[in-house]
């Protein structure tokens, strides 16, 4: 069983509660491997920082951290071995992943638990990546954002062709 550790900040006067989200926010996670930067692969990511992104800006809803992870060589370490179904469990809630690469069956685990991966080329720092989210939800948003959108009650219609 992989050990899975929740970071968040929670006033000291009350008991720890899972974080809301706030209106209109999409929840995003990102593959780090010193929360710093989106530079880890999926399965190997020893750490994944959850932010909630809104067009005005972002903030810090917690760290994940794993203890057993992959090498990133594609094997698995022992045959039936499952590494990934307690990422995705604890992602869930989140609406985008992203990260560096994500396998097929790992792809397919993340979208059925409602999550879209977004697999970026290069590593950056987790900074940019939240400015580019709140970029695209400021603007016209990509079809596949508008359907995430939508999916997660965030009110994107769809596009209106009497606006042009």
């Amino acid at each position: 069983m992989t050990a899975v550790r929740r970071l968040q900040l929670v006033s000291t006067d009350e008991a720890p509660a899972p974080p809301d989200r706030p209106t209109g926010a999409v929840r995003v996670a990102i593959a780090t491997r010193d929360m710093k930067g989106l530079n880890a692969h999926f399965g190997s990511a020893p750490k994944f920082a959850v932010y909630d992104v809104t067009r005005d800006g972002w903030s810090f809803v917690e760290a994940l951290a794993f203890d057993d992870n992959s090498d990133e060589s594609g094997a698995h370490k022992t045959e039936g071995d499952d590494r990934i179904s307690p990422k995705v469990d604890a992602l869930t809630g989140c609406h985008l992943l992203f990260c560096l690469a994500i396998g097929g069956p790992s792809a397919a685990k993340v979208v059925s638990a409602r999550i879209h991966p977004i697999k970026v080329p290069q590593a950056a720092s987790i900074e940019e990546v939240l400015e580019k989210t709140r970029t695209m939800l400021n603007g016209a948003p990509p079809p596949w954002l508008r359907k995430v959108l939508a999916e997660a009650g965030l009110g994107a219609a769809k596009p209106s062709f009497e606006d042009d």
